[in-house]
């Protein structure tokens, strides 16, 4: 195994660029695929790129927000005290990259923000513990978990698709989470997924000790003089009191609570937004002072600069697949050869390639889905495990699709082709999982 990796590793490093560079190249490539398999003109497609470059602003301040205040959220005194007692415990390399791996993962169920997160701070803080740790696998490691987001309550479209009035209801109606994420083949595939996932990725530990890259000892020089710095004294002045006060983000925490609760008792229904309000007031509640919240947001900030500058470029890459009916010949080469037991295998395919040019699930479905479900339709096929097929097919890519990973490598000090060859041997075994998964339900029901 550790030859796979080194080769992937080496690979990686010798030919994979910065995630920026990756989605400029993946930019013209579409444009190219564009203009060979659809005959689209230079100029259309170039239009159809300019014009959807900011199609997807407002989703792209949601996921920025969801992103900057799950890092305070992960950040919390109270999260920072429970991810430290669980580091107390860890005193060997492969003990440190499965406990990595599963605090992303479940983290990474609960919500995709807050996983995504956590996963890069436990990664870095069992680096700092535990002697011997190769850093560039256990930042790999404490993103892998991110995978499980799409089995878990914020994968994307099954959430969609369960919520009364939503674009496509029209078309396949209101599936509810009884039949995606909670239905029993997909809660075994998350217990399969959150027990071989970090076993496997404790196995590509390297043995040879003069492979092993330890993190940084200047890391820790600095993560203690940021403390130092956080605890400096300031003066008892009215500002300074106000800035520190406890009772006025207690006060707008609660007022936050209320509101939900009532939003909720009035048959409001959990969306993005409603989760980004929820994370930003918990949150207030959590680090107790206002100061103290804007101090960690700043922090937060600077893991989500990648996403602020790509996520438009993706946008772009979407708008010339949708335009140009790329993305329906994409999914039409898996489809046309499906029957109703094959085709979410076909569907998790096509989605995984689909996925290059658009990362996002709710961006995704929208290009893939409406093609799926007339398919679905057409072949009898299960509508429910059509569209847990596309959002397990976003899942599995996201493992080797650079812009999911800007956060962890902003965390940790690393780049991309440090870590890429790893989650690529990670992106072969779950692969092998959710093929499996979709197949068997597929032919079983």
């Amino acid at each position: 195994m550790e030859k796979v990796t080194n080769f992937f590793t080496n690979l990686m490093r010798k030919y994979l660029p910065d995630p920026f560079v990756f989605a400029i190249g993946l930019t013209i490539l579409t444009m190219i695929l564009a203009m060979i398999i659809q005959g689209q003109g230079f100029v259309e497609a170039t239009t159809s790129w300019g014009s959807g470059f900011w199609n997807l602003l407002s989703f792209t301040t949601q996921m920025a927000v969801i992103l900057a205040m799950g890092y305070v959220l992960a950040t919390a005194p109270i999260t920072d005290r429970f991810l430290n007692k669980i580091v107390a415990l860890v005193n060997t390399p492969k003990t440190a990259i499965i406990v990595a791996t599963l605090v992303g993962g479940i983290g990474s169920y609960l919500n995709w923000g807050f996983g995504l997160v956590i996963g890069g701070i436990i990664a870095k803080k069992l680096a700092l513990k535990v002697k011997g740790v190769h850093y560039p696998l256990i930042i790999a490691a404490g993103y892998s978990g991110f995978t499980l987001y799409g089995l878990g309550f914020s994968a994307s479209i099954p959430v969609l698709i369960s919520t009364a009035g939503h674009p496509m209801e029209a078309a396949m109606g209101v599936v509810t989470l009884a039949e995606t994420i909670f239905s029993l083949p997909m809660l075994l595939t998350s217990l399969v997924v959150i027990i071989t996932l970090p076993l496997l990725n404790a196995w590509l530990h390297p043995k040879n000790k003069d492979s092993i890259i330890e993190i940084n000892p200047a890391v820790e020089a600095q993560e203690q003089i940021a403390a130092s710095a956080a605890a400096t004294f300031e003066e008892p002045t009215l500002a300074n009191k106000l800035n520190n006060s406890r009772l006025l983000s207690l006060a707008i925490g609660l007022i936050g609570i209320v509101y939900v609760i009532s939003f909720f008792n009035q048959g409001g229904k959990l969306d993005l937004n409603m989760i980004n309000f929820i994370i930003l007031f918990l949150g207030i509640i959590l680090l107790g002072t206002p100061a103290k919240y804007v101090a960690n947001l700043n922090e937060g900030i600077k893991t989500i600069s990648g996403i602020i500058l790509q996520y438009p470029f993706y946008a772009g890459i979407m708008a010339i697949m949708a335009g140009s009916g790329l993305v329906d010949t994409i999914a039409h080469w898996f489809v046309q050869f499906s029957t109703a037991e094959t085709l979410p295998f076909w569907g998790l395919i096509s989605s995984f390639f689909i996925n290059f040019f658009a990362p996002s699930a709710g961006g995704h479905w929208v290009v893939q889905g409406p093609f799926m479900i007339d398919a679905a339709k057409e072949l009898g096929a299960s509508i429910s495990q059509t569209s847990m097929s596309v959002m397990l097919g976003n899942a599995w890519n996201d493992l080797v699709q650079p812009f999911w990973i800007l956060p962890a490598l902003a965390l940790s000090g690393l780049k991309l082709k440090d870590v890429m060859g790893y989650t690529v041997v990670m992106m072969f075994w779950i692969g092998i999982v959710y093929s499996a998964a979709v197949l068997l339900w597929g032919f079983l029901g």
